[in-house]
């Protein structure tokens, strides 16, 4: 949709949605001479600050300590506990006792007009928010996603817990039903097990099912160690919740898990249901597509930045697209010439071949690129390498008996990696080191002369490379 702007408007930019990637989007536009302003219906810093990222972090970290601790020899000699009260306490602290007064001042600080409320687009270049209408040059949306409660019968009646209600929860339920065996079921039961929770996890199928298999393998088999019990292969049938307040719930196997809450994560949907975005031709309740400068499509004046495109629903690589959006935005507004043309490499390439994520359990899951099954499905001449990270004498210094493994999905035809995968304790930080490589696509000749330190886990990317084998030798 290519319809006029208004002649006049209140701002050259109005960004719906200000969690990282809104305000990623306003900070980048605004440095670069034009006014802008920011909506925001709950509160500034969004999803990730409060209820998201953060807080879900911040209870994982204490029982991830303590069990590394206690791997090593010289540890507790009896079993350590946590302080619940303590670990609750410390996750309020990270999410600003919900209380979002620090980022309002970052906002004024930084020139961004805040407008409190529920915006809906009303047309090009407009917005309404509670009655009131605003106009701008262009709109961001950076609404990101909701969770999708699957239909099962009873489940809705039920009360579930979503992520918000587990990473926000004052208390420790003494038993919970996590259903989903996805990144966010995964480190939500480890959080909860590791408090003091009698924590049932069930999965229609694997654990981790995009990673690669050892992935779900090796974090199955940890947290039955810490007392989950994991059931694959089974779905919810029904549930209920009776005067009491107890979770009844039924299995496809025919078994039944009571619990005291119920926590849901199969899955999240674009937050465009009560967006307006019929109002200029676009679909509620579907994701926003766009280009590699984040314009929505069919549009001259819109972009979708972070989880509402769908295209990588992480959030760095949501503030990654906002980074070149609020350029290119301020670029086209201004009719600024950068790199020779209007928006220059004001453009997010990287949310396809080169998305980096970690997923917080314990062991720890970094992957960045393709899994083996996603390079063979495109097209590439894939060989893969793997070792185990009990074997490298950085891991043994971390934990006895050290569990983990890594792996590289290699392009033969290029020889460059396009896919990296670690799994194991303290493995997060070996990851910014693949995605360089991926990014770069530094050719393996070349990667033999990156020497690793020792004696560290990043002692690993020699023996891979030793797996694979030297060219010519």
């Amino acid at each position: 949709m290519t319809d006029q702007i208004p002649a006049t408007h209140d701002y050259d930019l109005i960004v719906i949605g200000a969690g990282p990637v809104g305000e990623n989007v306003a900070d980048y536009a605004v440095k670069r001479g034009i006014r802008v302003a920011i909506v925001e219906a709950e509160l500034v810093g969004g999803e990730c600050s409060y209820w998201a990222c953060m807080p879900s972090k911040a209870l994982l970290r204490s029982g991830q300590a303590l069990r590394a601790l206690e791997r090593v020899t010289g540890g507790p000699s009896t079993a350590g506990s946590l302080s619940a009260q303590a670990v609750l306490q410390r996750r309020n602290a990270f999410a600003s006792d919900w209380k979002d007064d620090g980022q309002v001042a970052w906002l004024d600080s930084a020139g961004i007009d805040l407008l409190r409320g529920h915006a809906r687009l009303t047309g090009v270049g407009s917005i309404e928010i509670d009655g009131r209408r605003y106009t701008a040059r262009a709109i961001a949306v950076a609404t990101g996603s909701i969770p999708v409660l699957p239909d099962v019968p009873g489940l809705a009646d039920a009360e579930p817990w979503n992520t918000r209600d587990a990473t926000s929860a004052a208390s420790v339920p003494p038993r919970l039903l996590v259903v989903g065996g996805g990144v966010a079921g995964t480190e939500l039961a480890t959080a909860w097990a590791s408090l003091g929770s009698e924590v049932t996890l069930v999965a229609r199928g694997a654990l981790l099912e995009k990673e690669e298999p050892f992935a779900g393998e090796l974090v199955a088999a940890s947290l039955r160690q810490i007392g989950v019990d994991v059931r694959l292969g089974v779905n919810l049938t029904r549930v209920d919740r009776d005067g009491a307040g107890v979770v009844s719930a039924v299995l496809s196997d025919g078994t039944v898990v009571t619990s005291d809450e119920i926590l849901v994560t199969t899955g999240r949907q674009p937050n465009t249901l009560d967006l307006g975005v019929e109002t200029v031709g676009l679909t509620p309740g579907e994701w926003l597509p766009v280009d590699d400068t984040l314009l929505v499509s069919g549009t001259d004046w819109l972009y979708a930045v972070g989880d509402v495109n769908g295209r990588a629903l992480l959030t760095h690589q949501g503030k990654y697209q906002a980074r070149a959006a609020g350029e290119v935005i301020a670029a086209r507004l201004t009719g600024a010439v950068v790199h020779d043309e209007p928006w220059g490499e004001h453009v997010a390439t990287a949310d396809a071949a080169a998305v980096p994520h970690v997923i917080f359990t314990d062991p720890e899951v970094a992957r960045v690129g393709l899994t083996e099954a996603t390079a063979r499905a495109g097209g590439f001449d894939v060989r893969v390498v793997e070792y185990d990270l009990g074997w490298v004498a950085g891991a043994k210094l971390h934990a006895d008996g050290y569990s983990g493994r890594a792996a590289f999905v290699i392009d033969e035809s290029r020889k460059v990696i396009v896919g990296a995968t670690f799994v194991g304790q303290d493995v997060a930080e070996l990851l910014h080191s693949a995605t360089i490589a991926i990014v770069g696509e530094v050719t393996l000749d070349r990667l033999w002369h990156a020497v690793p330190s020792y004696p560290t886990i990043s002692e690993v990317w020699l023996r891979l490379l030793e797996t694979y084998g030297r060219p010519g030798l």
